[in-house]
């Protein structure tokens, strides 16, 4: 009886061991589940990436670069206007998480030649790049979003050499794309246009180039993408340039559109912003802003019934503010809002979702940079001259075709300019070097209005147009960086501390590698 148990148990023993071998043996596809793949494609990836990257520019835009570059000012809690700046998480932890599908994207698209996704994503990953190191300075980047391959303290690397690195793969990039045939799917930026990604990527190696300029002599590289345009495209018109455009319905609607209206309420127009324009009679003025209620014009008014608020003000005296100086005529209801692109849906019924595109980069900007350019002798190709009026125009254009989207065209008309605007002497191409570089520099700073950061880099670099800290300022200058976030110094102390003892204290005073004291 005993031995005949052995032998069942034996037996059975068998059967499960070889049960066992059999399901081991497809374990994987049988425990694999197909509503949740371990391998994305990349056309699922790329859609949030550029969302991500659109999202963080237009979310700076709103909260520190019209602000500090005084196209808005605010009238409650000022903190941003007086330079009351900490730590900042962004675009830092935003862009390094996006990295990884960045990097995805281009581990997957390689094996499989689709040399256009790999392209694009080498585009966006040296857009995030050259975000981040110009509002903190020196960053992680080589050996970045490394932590499967055992890298979990990453060093901070110089920014002349991250420089390089973007530069190299912006190259790359454009020698990538077009080279296979794949569609591409969830591109929600050009819709799949190759060509729209090549000019993208030489306009933003532009501007690199010319970022770098007061450490590095650009004119070698510049010339060369200017006397090839086959090879090296760039943005030709506001038709290439890299915006996203928001839909009326979630995941792409611009974060404004569906803001508290308190919240959007807290940003208004610049005195800086007001006086400017209308010095140079500039009818961007009607774009950018709205009639202050009390002047009861709605839609449009006459120019005094624009008024801004100084930048820099205690909450106290912003919230109070009267442009008149009557202390019972101040507080919003006498200071202009935002133009009603921006305008969120509680604030007005003229607001519209698809008014508003994030700006990356604009054919307004490159044709300023081409200016520049062309002025300090870095390129022989065109007229400073040309590339200027180019970018004038392009901005009045822009802004106007999307006033007629949204059907404003009492907007939209005001914006159709003639040779009066350029005929003024501060506007005409006219006077010294120096003067025409100051009309340049005020110029590319309207037409980078709610562009992200890049008008706050390009003004440390230039120092056009003037800008004056506010009296309640809590530092006496205008902040050259970003300070890193407190994760970083916690996280990975010793290579952040290596980082600031290369680069100088972790303050917004602190100058990055290519902003030079001139």
């Amino acid at each position: 009886m005993q031995l005949n148990i052995k032998k069942l148990l034996t037996a059975m023993l068998f059967l499960q061991l070889g049960w066992i071998a059999s399901c081991t043996g497809d374990f994987e596809e049988i425990n694999s589940n197909p509503n949740s793949p371990e391998v994305v494609p990349s056309s699922l990836l790329l859609p949030t990436v550029i969302r991500t990257t659109a999202g963080q520019v237009a979310g700076q835009a709103w909260g520190i670069g019209n602000v500090v570059m005084q196209y808005t000012a605010k009238i409650q809690f000022t903190n941003e206007d007086r330079y009351n700046w900490g730590p900042f998480g962004n675009p830092y932890g935003s862009f390094y998480n996006s990295m990884r599908d960045l990097n995805n994207i281009i581990q997957i698209s390689e094996p499989l030649g689709q040399n256009n996704y790999v392209g694009i994503a080498k585009v966006l990953r040296a857009f995030q790049f050259s975000f981040m190191t110009d509002a903190y300075g020196e960053l992680p980047y080589f050996e970045a979003t490394l932590a499967k391959e055992g890298v979990n303290y990453p060093v901070f690397d110089s920014q002349e050499a991250i420089y390089e690195g973007i530069l190299s793969e912006i190259r790359e990039a454009n020698e990538l794309l077009g080279t296979s045939n794949e569609a591409i799917r969830g591109d929600i930026l050009f819709g799949g246009d190759v060509n729209k990604w090549k000019k993208f990527a030489n306009s933003l190696r532009i501007r690199a180039l010319m970022r770098i300029s007061l450490r590095k002599d650009p004119s070698v590289e510049m010339q060369q993408i200017l006397s090839n345009p086959a090879q090296f495209p760039i943005f030709t018109g506001n038709d290439d340039h890299a915006m996203l455009q928001h839909l009326p319905d979630v995941p792409n609607q611009h974060n404004l559109y569906t803001t508290r209206s308190g919240s959007f309420d807290e940003y208004r127009l610049s005195k800086n912003m007001e006086l400017t324009l209308k010095d140079l009679n500039d009818p961007r003025l009607f774009a950018f802003a709205q009639p202050t209620n009390d002047s009861g014009a709605g839609i449009i008014g006459d120019i005094e019934d624009y008024q801004g608020v100084p930048n820099g003000l205690s909450d106290e005296e912003a919230l109070q503010y009267s442009p008149s100086g009557d202390p019972a005529r101040g507080g919003s209801n006498y200071i202009s809002r935002v133009g009603f692109l921006w305008s969120c849906n509680q604030c007005t019924p003229l607001a519209n979702p698809v008014g508003y595109q994030t700006i990356l980069m604009n054919y307004s900007e490159l044709q300023f940079i081409l200016a520049e350019a062309r002025e300090r002798g870095f390129i022989t190709t065109g007229s400073a001259e040309e590339y200027y009026l180019n970018g004038v125009n392009a901005s009045f254009d822009y802004y106007e075709s999307r006033y007629r989207l949204v059907n404003l065209p009492q907007i939209a008309d005001k914006l159709q300019v003639g040779n009066d605007y350029f005929n003024q002497t501060k506007v005409s191409y006219t006077g010294t070097q120096q003067e025409k570089l100051g009309k340049i520099g005020t110029q590319k700073w309207l037409s980078l209005f709610f562009s992200g950061l890049e008008n706050w880099y390009d003004w440390r670099r230039t120092g056009y147009p003037e800008i004056v800290p506010g009296p309640a300022a809590f530092e006496p200058n205008v902040p050259r960086r970003f300070m890193y976030p407190s994760s970083v110094q916690a996280l990975n102390e010793d290579n952040y501390r290596a980082a600031i003892t290369r680069q100088g204290e972790d303050r917004i005073s602190t100058r990055v590698w290519w902003d030079v004291v001139r």
